[in-house]
């Protein structure tokens, strides 16, 4: 019979402060600009740029100036280190970029908001006294309004997707945007935001191509195109007829490249106007992979990759509440290969969206592995999509609910699925990720592969990038073949085959969709997770773990410079499952979400670990960060052995040296 505890996350602390494990990080910007350099970003001083983020929603980009200063500290304190500036320009956001409060029409998106500039400058001031950097998104949900000089604007969706790659207007109405904002002083800094090191990277625009989510329909828009694509014809004496065909037809090669070649040209035009006015930080286009177009235009002109994953089936709906359960440890692939299909071996790459939301009941397997993976590709880093929507996160204090309707923006999931802040399960394991990403815990592959990519439409390389994630350093080329690798295969061929797990060149990671469980192996971060009770005793280098209880994560981490057996400061966590209080659910529908407090399941285990000090002493850590006591335990022939679930349960423990 499961037991389960009340552990509340608060918006204004966290019970285990974990940041002096990364020694001096403050001010963020201490380091100087972020650069790339080959397939990494370095700071100007050589500091390695190796992020653990978080989005920041709407709403939650302009928050009051006390929640500013503690969400800041409360990072910190994560082990985050870095915050992505998202959906400023969306106009369904309280406040925005463009407007700060519902009432008074807005007219045009020509004007940055007073009151929101101001917010977004002192929560920006915050996050640099403490150390944490700035991801700011340009073009990402504005709805350009007629107000703007745009034609027919009421029939464009977010982003003005995809004629923004092309219409002048939009063109000029982008530039304008990113002229005001990055030549906009901080009032609380002093510094334009181009020239303050806080901020680390930017993309052009978020999540948009002309091969995904809009087609070509609105016009006139649609007869520029054509107009376009006729003149791009007879300039290489090329055969087709622009004003016939249907222009969303990604079968016709002369089409997909004209599309390739428009995006890449428009990269490329943002791209140096914002070296023109003064950013000298990474940037990025777009973000996501659709297909290998997509891909190419991005790499031929940017100088870092981007792209999203998320574990989740996009089931969740206003009235019908459903949302895939299936664990990680269950699946042979979960994402990872769309991440691969974007990254060119070349240049860094940064995961600026990843989820596996609530209520999959096993969504604790998520931040430490996709972590460990980051750390084995030699990838910068990573941000969650998302930490929160808005600040109100006083009174919304159960998971999967931080707003009072049913959606925002008219999407359901918006009103606080994806929300991470207060979740045991993913947010309490930011520590251990937070540690492997950035301190590189896990080894960088010393093999590489190369998928070569042979049709730009096709997603065929999915099937050769398949698990490759968790094996060696991966990605794609467009030649035929690629200097950095010492591999490359067609994208039909299986580079990995299906034996029911995987196991990293390096030896430090495993995961078996058979067994259902994995574990990741380093000198300052050990973890086990999975289906765990069925295992049985579970043996890591100086590391051994035999759960009862079915479903959980074990994570152990060094918050020292030393390896686990040396060090005299470790954190343990364990936790599995965690929901809210009388929350019910129909396998993959939710019928009630609950009330507060938070639940999570106690984790019974008991656990030897090596180490060299005989008076280690173990500590329940509560939900408030205080100790809850002492845990029995014997320290014999180097191995510190106790048992946890028994007596004082907790998700927090301490090991330290008396």
């Amino acid at each position: 019979m499961a037991r389960y505890i009340p552990f509340p996350f608060y918006h204004d602390d966290m019970p285990v402060d974990i940041s002096s494990a990364f020694g001096r990080t403050a001010p963020a910007g201490r380091h100087g600009f972020l650069q790339v350099q080959g397939d990494r970003l370095v700071f100007e001083d050589g500091t390695p740029g190796l992020f653990w983020g978080v989005n920041f929603n709407g709403g939650a980009c302009f928050p009051p100036f006390d929640y500013s200063e503690k969400v800041a500290a409360r990072l910190r304190k994560s082990g985050v280190n870095l915050v992505r500036f998202h959906q400023l320009d969306a106009e369904w956001n309280t406040p925005n970029i463009f407007s700060f409060q519902k009432g008074q029409r807005v007219g045009h998106t020509q004007s940055l908001h007073p009151e929101s500039m101001k917010r977004l400058d002192y929560l920006v001031s915050c996050l640099k006294k403490e150390g944490v950097y700035c991801y700011l998104d340009m073009n990402t949900y504005r709805n350009f309004k007629s107000g703007d000089g745009v034609e027919n604007a009421a029939a464009l969706k977010d982003a003005a997707d995809p004629y923004c790659y092309y219409n002048r207007r939009l063109i000029d109405l982008q530039k304008k945007f990113m002229y005001d904002i990055w030549n906009h002083v901080n009032q609380f800094t002093g510094l334009a935001y181009k020239d303050d090191p806080v901020f680390v990277l930017t993309e052009i625009i978020n999540e948009r191509d002309f091969f995904g989510r809009e087609r070509l329909r609105v016009e006139p828009y649609v007869q520029e195109f054509r107009g376009l694509y006729e003149e791009w014809l007879r300039e290489r004496q090329l055969p087709g007829e622009a004003w016939a065909i249907d222009i969303n037809d990604d079968g016709i090669d002369s089409l997909v490249q004209f599309k390739v070649e428009v995006q890449r040209r428009f990269y490329r035009e943002m791209y140096d106007y914002m070296r023109e006015i003064g950013v000298r930080i990474p940037i990025a286009g777009t973000n996501w992979y659709i297909n290998g177009a997509v891909t190419r235009s991005n790499q031929a002109v940017n100088d870092f990759m981007d792209s999203h994953t998320y574990y989740y089936d996009w089931n969740w709906g206003e009235h019908d509440k459903r949302c895939m359960n299936r664990a990680i440890t269950q699946s042979p692939s979960f994402g990872m290969e769309s991440i691969s299909s974007v990254r060119a071996l070349d240049r860094p790459l940064f995961v600026s969206e990843w989820d596996m939301p609530w209520p999959n009941e096993y969504r604790a397997e998520s931040p430490v592995l996709y972590a460990a993976i980051g750390a084995l590709q030699g990838w910068s880093g990573w941000a969650i999509h998302t930490y929160a929507y808005g600040t109100r996160l006083r009174d919304m204090n159960i998971l999967g609910k931080e707003v009072s309707s049913s959606t925002i923006g008219g999407v359901p999931y918006r009103e606080g699925i994806f929300s991470t802040w207060n979740d045991p399960a993913k947010y309490g394991l930011f520590y251990h990720a937070a540690l492997i990403a950035r301190r590189q815990d896990v080894a960088i592959a010393p093999e590489t592969l190369a998928v070569r990519v042979e049709d730009l439409i096709s997603r065929q390389e999915h099937e050769a990038l398949s698990r490759a994630a968790e094996w060696k350093r991966v990605g794609v080329t467009f030649a035929e073949s690629d200097p950095v690798a010492q591999k490359t295969v067609p994208q039909s061929s299986t580079v990995l085959e299906d034996t029911g797990e995987v196991i990293s060149v390096t030896g430090e990671l495993y995961r078996s969709w058979q067994k259902n469980y994995g574990s990741i192996d380093t000198e300052r971060t050990k973890c086990v997770y999975g289906f765990l009770g069925k295992q049985g005793e579970i043996q890591l280098q100086g590391l051994t773990v035999a759960a009862t209880t079915d479903f959980c994560v074990l994570a152990l981490s060094s918050l020292t410079d030393a390896g686990i057996r040396r060090s005299d400061n470790l954190l343990l966590t364990a936790v599995g499952r965690a929901r809210n209080t009388e929350a019910r659910f129909d396998g993959d529908q939710m019928l009630s979400y609950g009330r507060p407090p938070v639940l999570v399941e106690v984790i019974e285990a008991s656990i030897s670990i090596e180490v060299d000090n005989p008076n280690m002493k173990v500590w329940s850590v509560n939900a408030e960060g205080m100790f809850a006591g002492s845990l029995p335990s014997e320290y014999h022939d180097g191995r510190l052995t106790f048992k946890i679930g028994d007596t004082m349960a907790s998700m927090y423990y301490l090991i330290q040296a008396e």
